[in-house]
């Protein structure tokens, strides 16, 4: 029976994506069901005949009949031949004649299926050595082919396919691309990864774009392997109007971490300097005793190139690299930040470009006073490239700043499940501040004390129907009101919202303080429903002893009493969620308003916002601001998905983005097309319209394309 079963393991690797690579050892134990089965010893001949099935390992075999012929050394399977590994590789044939030997064999009338992906039908199936399997007439493609339609989107027509075993690769010779049975590509040769190939050096699929300032243009990109764990791909890229671009992406991954590297080098006459180019790098190390190391460089040559070439919209760049360990009760952290800015109006020359923050935090429960305290330790500086100020407001200024905060925070809860809890924090700034003529103390130190009494009372319903938790809060607040003399520059940007409504301090940073003695005051709601659906409220208000004057009315914490917050949350499953959060005042005139919907259907998903903010010219924000944008996306049909963007100025009366693309995809092919207009200009770009075209296509290569809702189906 061992020849039987050495032919048998041959059979079952057929099935496996280049046949097998070796000469099978001793094979595993395999079971033969069959109508008869005859063995003679004279001759050493074998024959199973009858609705033979062979079951070894998770490969089943399925023929007619199989005969060894032990004189001539050779096995013969009749078919229908048919087998199936677990992968859900299969092998389809009507005869096959192998040698005693397992190098070689010829199959007829054979079909491959590669890992359920890439089919490969010939007229004759020819293995030669043990490694090279030769497909003759061959039609190679990854789509599902139906008897009443035969044509596939997709196929390869070659004379000839060899397939290398050992190198993983499909070698077409005369190949011929077809789509939809028309003829569209010739090559004399051509060279693709099989399925099981992860990893392959070649050619990726080309995209085609098209720009008004860059006008049409083909991107063909190039993946190169650099062994197990580095890969380089280069992607040229030509356009009708003289531009040339050779994009790169290098990536590797090491032992504790791993980078990546994108860049670009292009020869245009868009500028008056025609070379320009960009590199963005970054990435992420894991050191020893827990910390880890993170950086990224952002470099560009001139402001617009980014936006021109659709590589990143980004107007101002980032250089970092971070030093971080956390943990539950300790938080170390590094910072060093280079910052360029892109804008026009910017001047980077007297803009921060130089930061460095460095952190270290301790949280621990004390055993005198119970509860929870907790230490921070932070310095701080920023430079500005320029030396001299000849204005005389600051546009020169170098910061140092170190500072110490300790915060400590007990919480007692009564019988009736009343929480109350007393806060207190003591926060130190000693700042240097040079090349300031304004600052008449250039060494200077600030002393913030805060101290808090909070009531907490969360009431939770439980029905049939719901479950419904309502929280009252009242937050007493003291600090110290002095005044301080620094200048404000990384408190900017005041937020009012929900996550900062029982703070010490609404400002962001330690240039500014809050102040004065205050009272914040809150309330949420939340409704949890069995059906699945949820809702939650937040409302929330300051009252103040008296005005400080810190706050511009856009933030909505001006004057003695602040504006309203309301904040809610509607969640439907895994469907809808939708979130909106306000600011206004008693007269119900609105500060800033924000709104976020998220809906994910069956058969359409969109994504919306809408944001409103006052003027407020301290903060360079000169006119209202009003903006909506809307994304989504429609599915047509089984194959057919229909995308669009939108973007609207509604205190400019303009629209600044649109985009509407167009998708087809099924099982084997993925095919985009899209459109998109940016209507807003400055001295770096001009409004432009952007067309591109990408095809990918499943089957070579380990990578599948699309669900089984895409997949195309047979009728009948």
């Amino acid at each position: 029976m061992r020849p039987l079963l050495c032919a048998i393991a041959l059979i079952c690797a057929l099935s496996a994506p280049g046949f097998a690579q070796e000469t099978p050892s001793e094979p595993d134990t395999a079971t033969l069901v069959a109508d008869s089965l005859v063995f003679s010893g004279e001759t050493n001949r074998i024959e199973a005949v009858g609705n033979v099935e062979i079951l070894q390992n998770s490969v089943k075999l399925r023929a007619s009949a199989i005969t060894y012929d032990g004189q001539s050394d050779r096995l013969i399977v009749e078919g229908p031949i048919y087998v199936l590994d677990a992968d859900g590789t299969a092998i389809f044939a009507d005869f096959a004649e192998l040698s005693g030997d397992l190098q070689n064999g010829v199959l007829t009338q054979a079909r491959l299926v590669y890992a359920r992906q890439l089919q490969l039908a010939a007229n004759e199936i020819r293995r030669t050595g043990g490694r090279y399997t030769q497909f003759y007439k061959t039609v190679a493609s990854s789509c599902h082919i139906c008897e009443t339609d035969p044509t596939p989107l997709w196929e390869v027509r070659a004379k000839r396919v060899t397939h290398d075993a050992e190198e993983r690769q499909l070698y077409f010779e005369n190949a011929h691309l077809r789509v939809l049975g028309v003829p569209v590509f010739y090559t004399p040769y051509l060279r693709l990864p099989d399925p099981t190939v992860e990893r392959s050096t070649g050619f990726l699929f080309p995209e085609l774009k098209s720009n008004g300032d860059l006008g049409v243009g083909l991107r063909i990109p190039y993946f190169i392997t650099l062994g197990d764990h580095a890969d380089l791909t280069l992607a040229p890229w030509l356009t009708s109007k003289g531009s040339r671009t050779l994009e790169a992406r290098y990536r590797q991954k090491f032992r504790f971490g791993e980078i990546e590297l994108n860049g670009a080098v292009t020869d245009d006459n868009l500028t008056m300097d025609s070379n320009r180019s960009y590199l963005f790098a970054d990435g992420t190390f894991a050191l020893p005793a827990g910390f880890t190391l993170t950086f990224d460089v952002e470099l560009v040559s001139d402001p617009g190139y980014l936006l021109q070439y659709g590589f990143s919209s980004k107007d101002r760049l980032d250089s970092a690299i971070g030093i971080t360990r956390a943990s539950r009760d300790e938080l170390i952290s590094f910072d060093l930040v280079h910052y360029r800015s892109l804008r026009a109006t910017d001047n980077n020359r007297t803009l921060p470009t130089l930061v460095g923050d460095a952190i270290y935090k301790r949280r621990f429960e004390p055993t005198a006073l119970g509860g929870i305290a907790s230490v921070q330790l932070e310095a701080h500086g920023h430079l500005r490239r320029s030396d001299f100020d000849a204005t005389n407001m600051g546009l020169a200024r170098d910061v140092t700043r170190l500072s110490g905060v300790a915060n400590w925070r007990r919480d007692w809860v009564t019988a009736r499940g009343m929480l109350f809890a007393v806060e207190t924090q003591l926060r130190v700034d000693n700042y240097q501040i040079a090349q300031d003529q304004r600052v008449a103390f250039q060494d200077t130190t600030e002393v913030t004390p805060y101290a808090a009494l909070e009531w907490r009372w969360p009431m939770l319903r439980q029905t049939a129907k719901a479950t419904h938790l309502l929280e009252p809060v009242v937050q007493v607040v003291w600090s110290d009101t002095g005044n301080r003399p620094v200048d404000n520059e990384d408190s900017i940007l005041v937020e009012f919202d929900e996550a900062n409504l029982f703070r010490f301090s609404r400002f962001p940073g330690a240039d500014a303080q809050e102040q004065g003695a205050r009272i914040n005051l809150g309330v949420t709601y939340t409704r949890e429903d069995p059906d699945g659906w949820s809702l939650g409220l937040t409302v929330g208000r300051i009252i103040r002893d008296h005005n400080n004057q810190q706050f511009s009315v856009s933030t909505g914490l001006a004057g003695r009493g602040s504006d309203w917050l309301v904040a809610a949350q509607l969640k439907i499953g895994e469907r809808l969620n939708l979130i909106n959060r306000s600011i206004f005042d008693d007269q119900f005139s609105i500060a800033r308003n924000e709104t976020r919907l998220d809906w994910t259907g069956d058969l359409f998903n969109i994504g919306s916002s809408f944001i409103w903010l006052e003027a407020d010219a301290p903060l360079g924000r000169p006119i209202d601001t009003s903006e909506w944008n809307v994304d989504g996306a429609y599915r047509l049909s089984r194959h057919w998905t229909l995308s669009s963007e939108f973007r609207y100025d509604f205190a400019a009366n303009r629209t600044t983005r649109a985009g509407l693309g167009l998708t087809y995809q099924n099982e084997c092919a993925i095919v985009d097309l899209s459109v998109s207009r940016r209507f807003t200009s400055s001295t770096n770009v001009t409004p432009t319209t952007d067309f591109n075209m990408s095809v990918q296509l499943a089957g070579f290569g380990a990578r599948g394309i699309g669900g089984e809702s895409f997949a195309r189906r047979c009728n009948g």
